[in-house]
């Protein structure tokens, strides 16, 4: 028996050997299809693996996580700024760098979510420039009334000295403006007359922010002011605690504020902008590479915005027709609007900084 196990062992190995000899003199030529076929698939699966971990200019960055947070719904022009960045950050540092997106004040108020952005507790945030005034009364220069008549006045400032003036500015209360963005030019609504003058504006109660420029504006304008929540707006106007509010085309669609408002005044009154921020000491601690395509990111997302603000009006306002909003809409001549409401720059040239106040020519 020992004898016969021996035999098949000996035959067995003979048979390896001979099949190991016959594989070795056939070349790579004869290796079957099927086998070739699965090493180039497997190949072809690491090198797209590796190449979508490659950032698009070459550049190997470290795996991080950001979170951006803002205050309106996703349809919306800071909906589009934050998706324009994250979209420009995750593709360009291939996958490396993630940013989460919280929309519609899901984080907290305009203002929690700036003040968690100085502390580090929040990445980026988009505030409007009422909001910012709220750090410092200058941030409010751009908005103040009647200071531009249209987009292209007010990137002009932002663009030039106005912008640094302001970025500086923030630096030395902690924060970093990466970039700008157009929340648009705010119009008149009321539900108690058509409005085509200053008389017009008399005794009406008016929303506004909680933000000086804006509540002496309509002060000195006649009306009283109710600085109202934002979220409680609808509400407030449908049941008569304030007459009106005053905000851009699309945030008056988007809000459905024509369903509970008679009259709309298209008068430019104030722009509104956004400022792109993050903290100034949590930039300062990322490395240069970040920092450029971050910087390069927000500038992405300023384009957006300009683009969607360029005809938003119009369509906005194309679209609200088609829902029947609005009894009237007028169109007054602001010539004695502006002489109106000149106190409101002296208020403010006392309390603004002197670059931001050298900027617009005051």
């Amino acid at each position: 028996m020992r004898r016969l196990m021996k035999a098949r062992k000996m035959a067995a190995m003979t048979a390896a050997v001979m099949i190991t000899t016959t594989l070795a003199g056939c070349g790579a030529s004869q290796v079957p299809e099927t086998t070739k076929a699965a090493a180039q698939q497997e190949a072809g699966k690491e090198t797209a693996a590796e190449a979508s971990e490659k950032a698009a200019d070459g550049v190997e960055y470290k795996e991080q996580k950001f979170q951006l947070g803002y205050n309106t719904v996703e349809d919306s022009v800071r909906g589009e700024m934050a998706k324009a960045f994250k979209e420009h950050l995750e593709t360009q540092s291939g996958g490396k760098i993630t940013v989460e997106l919280f929309p519609a004040g899901t984080l907290g108020s305009e203002q929690e979510m700036t003040e968690m952005v100085k502390i580090g507790t929040l990445d980026f945030t988009l505030p409007g420039c009422s909001n910012m005034s709220n750090v410092d009364p200058s941030f409010s220069a751009v908005s103040l009334p009647f200071l531009v008549k249209d987009f292209e006045e007010a990137h002009q400032l932002q663009d030039g000295e106005l912008g640094e003036a302001l970025k500086e500015l923030a630096q030395s209360y902690g924060y970093k403006i990466l970039a700008w963005g157009d929340l648009g030019m705010a119009q008149i609504t009321n539900n108690k007359k058509a409005i085509n003058s200053v008389s017009d504006m008399a005794g009406l109660k008016m929303r506004a922010p909680n933000e000086e420029a804006s509540i002496k504006t309509f002060e000195s304008l006649g009306c009283s002011v109710s600085t109202l929540a934002f979220s409680e707006l609808y509400l407030g106007m449908s049941q008569g605690v304030v007459d009106g509010q005053f905000n851009p085309i699309d945030a008056i669609y988007q809000q459905k504020f024509y369903e509970v408002q008679d009259y709309l005044a298209l008068c430019n009154i104030f722009y509104y902008g956004i400022n792109f921020v993050m903290s100034d000491s949590k930039f300062a601690s990322l490395d240069e590479d970040t920092q450029k395509l971050i910087v390069e990111a927000a500038v992405k997302a300023q384009e957006v915005s300009r683009e969607y603000a360029k005809d938003a009006d119009a369509r906005y306002l194309d679209m609200i027709k088609e829902q029947g909003g609005f009894k009237e809409i007028t169109t007054p001549d602001t010539e004695e609007f502006v002489e109106t409401v000149k106190p409101v720059y002296d208020t403010f040239a006392g309390k603004a900084n002197e670059k931001v106040l050298k900027a617009i020519g005051r």
